[in-house]
């Protein structure tokens, strides 16, 4: 069978911190009608698009067009504009799955603070149909209730930023551990299937039955 071709995409988790509790980060839902991740909550992200590469030409950061499109994408979906703050992105994860689905997507996660006073101004339409500001362990509390859905690397990513109390704790973290494709497999445990990634690299929970697991 041959491989279906990876697609270079950029994510941007756009941050703030509360008065009392953890800090918040803009979430997003996509609209039944998406292809790829139909209904799930995500942070404000897409596909690397020509232009992307074309306006990274001459910048300083290797992953400029990956910061450019997690910019844009982020305008375009919510509203809100960075600008061309490149280096107000942090780098958190790269996520590259191998299963040959019909969408792969080669995805680097940036962290960033949100300006002051950040407000949504409007969804994408046909895109987005639901954006809010919230903590990581809320998210995920509504994800167990059943209350939202969301992908297999969305659930690891919100586990890992939900151990950390303020931003300054989280961006260490990120600064702790190298960008390197992570990359999920399927495992047997116990007798039952399970989608893994790799220990050691900032996740508490490193694998989740492949049954519950929406597109590792």
């Amino acid at each position: 069978m041959t491989q279906r071709p990876v697609r270079p995409a950029a994510t941007l988790i756009l941050l703030r911190e509360t008065e009392a509790g953890p800090p918040e980060m803009l979430m997003v839902r996509r609209t039944r009608a998406m292809a790829f991740a139909a209904g799930a909550w995500v942070w404000p992200g897409g596909r690397v698009d020509p232009e992307d590469e074309e306006a990274a030409e001459g910048s300083p950061f290797d992953d400029a067009a990956f910061r450019i499109a997690a910019i844009r994408e982020t305008e375009e979906e919510v509203g809100l504009s960075l600008g061309r703050n490149l280096e107000a992105l942090v780098p958190f994860a790269r996520w590259l799955p191998k299963f040959n689905v019909e969408r792969r997507f080669d995805t680097f996660f940036y962290l960033a603070r949100a300006p002051e006073g950040a407000r949504v101004k409007g969804l994408q339409d046909e895109e987005i149909c639901e954006a809010c500001w919230t903590s990581a362990r809320a998210m995920l509390d509504r994800i167990e209730a059943g209350e939202a859905s969301a992908i297999f690397p969305t659930k690891r990513n919100l586990e890992r930023i939900a151990q950390f109390r303020t931003l300054e704790e989280l961006f260490e973290d990120a600064a702790r551990h190298p960008i390197e494709p992570i990359t999920p497999w399927v495992e047997k445990k116990e007798g039952v299937d399970h989608v893994v990634i790799p220990e050691g690299i900032g996740y508490p929970v490193t694998a989740e039955p492949l049954t519950s697991a929406i597109r590792a």
